[in-house]
């Protein structure tokens, strides 16, 4: 690392910390030569890489945007809509691809928008999965009952509190 004071090549780093939520490096460097400090800030890229083949950085607010559309009309606050673009996003950077389809970008949100909203997981699904019958409809909501029932057969029931009864 140049520093930029002096340009000289080397440099030390003093101290590093998380900056961005995790998505960056913020360094704070000192000069051997000149003993003057400086900060860098390192942050790995994601790119989406479109139908038409151009490559863009990924963005949560086009993430949100495509998710607020499906949402429309349904109980879904901006903060689940925040919350659903980072779990996308933590998710997509965990797989460790420089590089992601945007298509592959669709599916994934899938995931953690069944667990927002089932019915604009079916909306946004519908697009993403192609759906081009009724049958597809049908097929995607009978997967989410046998989910649901999975996931009720797994939870323990609640023990029921006595009522109280007057003598």
């Amino acid at each position: 690392m140049y520093c930029p004071f002096c340009r000289n090549p080397d440099s030390r780093v003093v101290d590093s910390r998380m900056a961005d939520d995790g998505s960056a490096i913020r360094r704070r460097r000192q000069c051997p030569e000149c003993g003057r400090r400086f900060t860098t800030v390192e942050t790995t890229s994601l790119s989406v890489i479109k139908r038409s083949g151009v490559g863009e950085p990924f963005s949560r607010s086009k993430v949100i945007n495509g998710v607020r559309k499906a949402c429309q009309g349904r109980p879904v606050s901006e903060d689940d809509l925040a919350m659903l673009a980072q779990e996308v996003e933590e998710q997509i950077r965990a797989s460790g691809a420089a590089e992601i389809d945007a298509h592959e970008v669709g599916l994934v949100i899938l995931g953690p928008l069944q667990k927002l909203d089932e019915v604009a997981y079916l909306r946004f699904a519908s697009v993403y999965q192609a759906f081009e019958s009724l049958e597809d409809f049908e097929a995607a909501i009978a997967q989410l009952r046998h989910e649901a029932q999975e996931d009720a057969a797994e939870r323990p029931a609640t023990p029921r509190k006595p009522e109280k009864t007057s003598l």
